[in-house]
């Protein structure tokens, strides 16, 4: 990949996107920055000759292929993807409505797939190109109040683990990043969080107490997101692209736990599960 490259980032205009642009152009890459209002990226990012601020949302497939489509009229190519627009629907199951679950795939699954499935194309074209997806520590390790935000970073992870499969005869490689807790927007109502639409009496305390506590974590988060972006821009430069990259010294924890978790499952049942060949 040559030095300066083209990144297509969703979610630029807020948030993490914000930090992932700024630390691409000071790089001195050219940078595609998309939100749902391309006027909110210039407020974000100013002007700049290296920078195309594009209006997307991502749940649209036709408004997906425009915005590439904007971009090779503009850059000729597109190197580095960035999947980062998401929300986070926070609630127990039973208290998210199925529109609230469905609308929260669509984003944050669903939304990811729209805008791949039109940058795909020019990078098979190309012979060469990086698509990085955002996950989750929640797309790792399940926690309470959080059913559809890890269902659709879960989703992602299965998703990711076989597109490395399919595109790597294309010269094409992926990365999954799994963000611990970092400063950022996801937890602002209105802008990134939406609360449970639905009130079952027998959650009600504790929903009440986790809302609570989701809120004073807001803005005391320990990841510094201008750090991220810039790790990012160096994992992006690699040579051998990671299939995944924790991000965080949380994110590093959790995914030991994890591992441990699974061995241990796995061994503490080994006959049961050893034995059932014909």
């Amino acid at each position: 990949m040559a030095d300066t490259t083209v990144w297509f980032i969703t979610g630029a205009a807020r948030g993490m996107g914000i930090d992932i642009a700024k630390a691409a152009l000071a790089a001195g890459h050219s940078v595609a920055a998309t939100a749902r209002n391309a006027a909110k990226v210039t407020a974000a990012l100013g002007d700049h000759e290296d920078l195309l601020p594009i209006a997307l949302d991502i749940t649209d497939p036709a408004a997906a292929e425009a915005a590439v489509d904007a971009t090779i009229a503009r850059f000729g190519r597109i190197d580095t993807l960035v999947n980062n627009a998401g929300t986070f629907q926070a609630g127990f199951f039973e208290e998210i409505s199925h529109k609230a679950f469905r609308a929260q795939m669509e984003t944050n699954f669903f939304g990811p797939l729209n805008v791949t499935r039109a940058v795909l194309p020019v990078m098979r074209t190309q012979r060469s190109g990086h698509v990085i997806t955002f996950s989750s520590v929640a797309g790792l390790v399940g926690q309470d109040f959080t059913s559809a935000y890890s269902a659709s970073k879960f989703a992602l992870e299965g998703w990711m683990e076989t597109l490395q499969h399919d595109l790597e005869p294309f010269g094409i490689a992926t990365t999954i990043i799994e963000p611990g807790f970092f400063r950022t927007e996801l937890l602002v109502e209105g802008a990134s969080t939406v609360w449970p639409d639905l009130s079952i009496d027998d959650y009600a305390e504790r929903t009440k107490a986790t809302i609570a506590g989701w809120r004073s974590m807001n803005g005391q988060q320990g990841g510094d997101p201008t750090k991220l972006a810039a790790a990012l821009v160096t994992i992006a430069g690699l040579d051998e692209k990671p299939l995944r990259w924790m991000a965080g010294a949380d994110s590093v924890a959790s995914a030991e736990g994890k591992a441990k978790e699974l061995l241990a499952q796995a061994e503490a049942h080994r006959d049961l599960s050893t034995n059932l060949d014909h």
